[in-house]
């Protein structure tokens, strides 16, 4: 039987360490107080491993930014954008080949693009976080409410 502790999470530290494209930190949520933490993927140190691993039931590591899915989101995103010249800059931005530049500078004329773009990104991974969440048995206010109106 699993033991249900109630801690209050930061969302925007979690969203964050979720999010976090710096391959040289492992984030890790502490189940008993609910502090992110990140230790130095290249930590000498056996010791802090040993403890993050002998305390696995306490310390969660949160999965590592996919910039494969940031892709897919990304394709999705442009697929359905209407104007099709901003479409294929957006495409020839996304596949690397220049002049036409980063996505968000080129977005940066676009605000309604822009602005529709955070919406979804926000969405996407406040998702993602909430499902991982849960497969680990933490639930947000949310999905507390969410269990409580099943039964």
């Amino acid at each position: 039987m699993a033991i249900i502790h109630n801690v209050e999470i930061v969302w925007d530290e979690l969203m964050d360490a979720f999010t976090s494209g710096l391959s040289d930190r492992v984030y890790f949520l502490d189940r008993y107080t609910g502090e992110i933490f990140f230790v130095p993927a290249t930590a000498d140190d056996d010791e802090v491993w040993r403890q993050m691993e002998t305390g696995r039931d306490r310390f969660l590591e949160i999965p590592r930014f996919d910039y494969g899915v940031e892709r897919q989101f990304m394709s999705a995103f442009i697929g359905a954008i209407q104007d099709k010249g901003l479409s294929s800059m957006l495409n020839n931005s996304l596949g690397g080949r220049k002049p036409y530049g980063n996505i968000n500078d080129i977005l940066s004329f676009f605000p309604e693009e822009e602005e529709r773009l955070m919406a979804m990104k926000d969405d996407f991974f406040a998702s993602r976080v909430k499902n991982w969440l849960e497969e680990n048995n933490l639930f947000t206010v949310d999905s507390e409410a969410r269990l409580s109106s099943r039964m």
